[in-house]
This record gives structure tokens, C-alpha cells and sequence, in this order.
């Protein structure tokens, strides 16, 4: 099959679409954290755009996409890339196979990227690099594979249309854990953390609505139809949830700016899973409840003292569980060919409701044992002297 330069075109556009989503995370996440850490979140957002790029090249797409070995990870074929190249690829016949290979490389960054919420304000940076390469060879080239790679949940049926159970929950899952390991920053609990820039947190939250796009639509691999679907599931998703956080955030105090891009972040992650599977109507239920859910997690951790305080758990992991389980509830035939409980597939939902819980239980227990070697061995966190003057100048020697 000769490739079509349309889907090509379109490809190439989401992957720059989905690259933007990285510091996007940085942003985001830097206006949360106080002033004398905003270089710090964003370098470590950026820095896992490059680590994870080489990792993925190297050695990261073979694990993810290589020969199947026993439904768990791929064989060493595509090692270095070879055998990738500008000529059609196995995954896609209409799109080159290094377009495919830097596709799904731009979700392995910006899977790193949410990762670092769960050490905001005392990660060591030298740590940071180990522990990053350490978790994507170990827990999200593996989940890459026995979803999209024809792993074991492939193979079970399970559906993941743009990585709501390969991003989302490896990486809520997996901050959850770090932040258990890691423990609370000096302060938390006893004193207001508050904000640096607000500003810049709704600038980052709005590159992520944007880059979304390419995330989901994207993941149709051509310009289609079924990119118009994704595309409008997405928005209207973001748009559900975004409106029943700020309704929420209002019955509790006041209708919060960063609550609403916060809900606009849960209904991005709920409906990825679905995106390709599900109509607008249904991506209205799914973001409304995904927003909804997400909130209410946000006010559990509170209330349990747990310093994950930038909410990748609440947000990413618990919306895409939700988002895995709901594409199991509402896929339409009609849109993808997939049926889902509501039109009578039993099947699909047990087929995802499986996937999305062996996701993950991997993704925590690996990254916590992972999180615990890295700490008894180079050490994960930064003295105390190190984390009161911040680690914009005591890990970066620079000042925002």
C-alpha cells in the first residue's frame, strides 16, 4: 500500500501537536508549585522531552512495538530503529514507520512529564534523570506493549484508543506511589503553599487543551472521519467536565479559574481512552462524570494529608480508570465498530475494566519499589537546607 500523504501530513501535525503538551505540563504544573520551584517543573518537564526522546530511539519503541515476547514486552528488533524507516511501517501501512515511531515517542514524554507531580519541590535533579529512564524501560514500555504493542490486553480485547491506561493511569498510579516514598514537603499541612502564577498555570492547562487534539484526533492515524469524531469528543469532554468542576468548586467557596482548567485537564484524560469509540453525546457523560470524580478525589487527598499536591493521581489516574472503564460502557458500534455495555458487550467492559486495573497495579508497585531503590542508593530527595532555599537555585543555580 502506497502511503497516503494526507494521513502523513496529519500525523506530522499531531506529533508537533502532542510535543507542545510537554512543557505544557512544565507551565502547568510550574504556576502550582512556589516561586523558588518554577524553573525546577519546567526543566523537569523539558528534560523528559530529551531523556525519554534518546530512550526511545535507542531502545523504548522496541520494548513498546517490537515482536511480541509471552504477551508482556517486545523483542530487540527495532533496536537503534532498525528496520524503521521512511517506507510504509507495520502499524500503520498508510503512514511512514519513523512517523509511527515518533508518534508514540511524544506520548512517552509527556507521560514522564505528568509523572513529576508526585515530587514537586524536593526531587534531587540527579535522581530525577535515574529514576526517569529507570520508569520508562520498566513500567511504560511494557504497558505500551500489552496495549497498543499486540500485548496480553490487546490480545484480551481491550481498548485504549489514545492512552487513557498507557499515560494516564501508569502515570497517576505511579505518582501516587512516588509521593508515598518521597514523603511531604517541609511545611505541608502546617503552613499555606501558595501558588507562584496562576496565569501561567491556565496558559499551560490551555497548550494541553490544544495539544490534546493531536493526542486523541491523532491517534485515528489518518484524516478521517474517525479523527473528526476523536477530535469532537475531546473538546466536548473538556468542555463537560471544565463546567461541573467550576460548579462544584462554587458550591464550595468561589467558581475557581484554576479549578476550571483543572476540570478541563480530568475530561481530557477521561475521554481519551474513548475517543475514537464513543459520540459526542456519551463524551458529555464521560467529562461531566470524569470532572465530578477527579474533584471529589482532590478533596479525599486533601483530607488525607497526602502531599501529591499537583494531583496527577486525582486527575490522571483516577479520571483515566474512569475513562477506561466508561469507553467499556459507551463504545458505539456505530463509530468504531466496538460495542459496549450499553448496547449489550459484556465482554468489552470485563476486556477493559481488566486492563485498566492490571495497569494499574503494575504501574504502583513497580514504581514503588523503583522509587525505593532509587532512594536507598543515590537518595531521592534534596537535604532540607536545599529544599527551604528552593531548587530553582540550589539544583539549577538560577532564579525565575
Amino acid at each position: 500500500m502506497a502511503l497516503d500523504s494526507g494521513a502523513t501530513a496529519w500525523i506530522l501535525a499531531s506529533t508537533a501537536l502532542v510535543m507542545l503538551m510537554t512543557p505544557g505540563v512544565g507551565f502547568f504544573y510550574g504556576g502550582l508549585v512556589r516561586k523558588k520551584n518554577f524553573i525546577s517543573m519546567i526543566t523537569l518537564s523539558f528534560v523528559a522531552f530529551a531523556l525519554v526522546s534518546i530512550q526511545w530511539v535507542v531502545l523504548g519503541y522496541s520494548l513498546a512495538f517490537g515482536p511480541d515476547v509471552g504477551g508482556f514486552i517486545g523483542n530487540l528488533d527495532f533496536l537503534g530503529l532498525n528496520g524503521v524507516g521512511m517506507e510504509a511501517g507495520s502499524y500503520s501501512p498508510a503512514i511512514p514507520g519513523l512517523l509511527y515511531m515518533v508518534f508514540q515517542l511524544v506520548f512517552a514524554t509527556v507521560t514522564m512529564a505528568i509523572v513529576t507531580s508526585a515530587f514537586a519541590e524536593r526531587i534531587k535533579f540527579s535522581a530525577y534523570l535515574v529514576f526517569a529512564l529507570l520508569w520508562t524501560t520498566i513500567v511504560y514500555d511494557p504497558l505500551a506493549h500489552w496495549v497498543w504493542g499486540g500485548g496480553w490486553a490487546a490480545q484480551f480485547g481491550s481498548l485504549d484508543f489514545a492512552g487513557g491506561t498507557v499515560v494516564h493511569i501508569s502515570s497517576g498510579f505511579a505518582a501516587l506511589a512516588l509521593a508515598l516514598v518521597i514523603g511531604k514537603r517541609v511545611g505541608f499541612g502546617q503552613y499555606a503553599l501558595e501558588p507562584a502564577n496562576i496565569p501561567m498555570a491556565i496558559l499551560g492547562a490551555a497548550l494541553l487543551w490544544f495539544g490534546w487534539f493531536g493526542f486523541n484526533a491523532g491517534s485515528a492515524l489518518a484524516a478521517n472521519g474517525l479523527a473528526a469524531n476523536a477530535f469532537v469528543t475531546t473538546n466536548t469532554a473538556a468542555a463537560a467536565a471544565a463546567m461541573t468542576w467550576l460548579l462544584l468548586s462554587w458550591i464550595h467557596g468561589k467558581p475557581s479559574s484554576l479549578g476550571f482548567v483543572s476540570g478541563a485537564v480530568a475530561g481530557l484524560v477521561a475521554i481519551t481512552p474513548g475517543a475514537g469509540y464513543v459520540t459526542p453525546m456519551a463524551a458529555i457523560v464521560i467529562g461531566a462524570i470524569g470532572g465530578a470524580l477527579c474533584y471529589s478525589m482532590m478533596l479525599f487527598r486533601i483530607k488525607k494529608g497526602l502531599d501529591e499536591s499537583l494531583d496527577a493521581w486525582s486527575i490522571h489516574g483516577m479520571g483515566g480508570l474512569w475513562g477506561a472503564l466508561a469507553t467499556g460502557i459507551f463504545a458505539a458500534a456505530a463509530v468504531n465498530g466496538a460495542s459496549g455495555l450499553i448496547e449489550g458487550n459484556v465482554h468489552q467492559f470485563v476486556a477493559n475494566a481488566v486492563g485498566a486495573f492490571s495497569a494499574l497495579i503494575y504501574a504502583f508497585v513497580v514504581t514503588y519499589i523503583l522509587a525505593v531503590i532509587v532512594d536507598k542508593t543515590i537518595g531521592l530527595r534534596v537535604t532540607e537546607e536545599e529544599e527551604y532555599v528552593g531548587l530553582d537555585i540550589s539544583q539549577h543555580g538560577e532564579c525565575a
